[in-house]
């Protein structure tokens, strides 16, 4: 039999993962900017909740390191320094490229044609927010196919926190007309369509690597 104090937080748990949800989306577009203020209030009324599962979905988020809680005081969109922007960089030039080398495998023709599909697709958008959105696509795609226990979820967790300054090195990239990633991009597909994990790996590499030094050229990103 089913009671209503098994109902409840059946229906708290759904609402807090829907609004969890929705705040992620819009932390990630860049509607919310690193350190601004969550007002719990704002959240209730935008999905027509209590307070109780915007507490539950902001807990969610500050586990994936998006949201930063100050007892009785309130909610903020996380922000990096330049420092743990770098260590977090140096992390990803690490990992990625492993959780890469064990999906390249596993990617079937279909799926390498929609990588390079992307990356084709990528040259040619114009709108930044586009363009974000196909960058992330195109690299979690790659990462999609494998099975890890921990790998998969710190690199999501990693490239959530690092997003709002890889749009920063973005606007920098299309402002100097730089061409670099499209290249990269093709040369990640073409090592991938070979099965060349050791040339996968190189290419990754070096192209994390290339965005964490031109963020350190731009300090000012991380002064706002």
């Amino acid at each position: 039999m089913v009671t209503m104090t098994d109902v409840a937080p059946a229906r708290h748990g759904a609402a807090g993962v829907r609004i969890a949800d929705g705040l992620r989306r819009a932390i990630l577009s860049g509607e919310y900017e690193p350190g601004a203020r969550i007002r719990q209030d704002d959240l209730a009324d935008l999905h027509g909740a209590s307070r109780l599962p915007v507490r539950e979905a902001l807990r969610m988020l500050e586990g994936e390191g998006l949201v930063t809680l100050v007892a009785n005081t309130g909610a903020w969109v996380s922000s990096l320094s330049l420092a743990e922007c770098e260590e977090m960089y140096q992390m990803r030039e690490r990992i990625e490229p492993l959780l890469l080398r064990y999906n390249v495998p596993l990617l079937s023709e279909q799926q390498i044609d929609e990588l390079e599909r992307l990356a084709t697709v990528m040259e040619g958008a114009n709108d930044l927010e586009d363009f974000i959105a196909l960058d992330r696509e195109f690299h979690l795609s790659s990462y999609a196919v494998a099975e890890t226990s921990v790998l998969g979820d710190t690199v999501l967790r990693l490239w959530n926190r690092t997003q709002h300054y890889r749009r920063a090195f973005m606007r920098v990239f299309r402002t100097e007309g730089d061409r670099s990633v499209h290249l990269e991009h093709h040369l990640l597909v073409s090592a991938i369509r070979r099965r060349d994990l050791d040339e996968s790996e190189r290419v990754l590499t070096g192209h994390i690597r290339r965005t964490r030094l031109e963020l350190a050229r731009h300090p000012e990103v991380f002064s706002a």
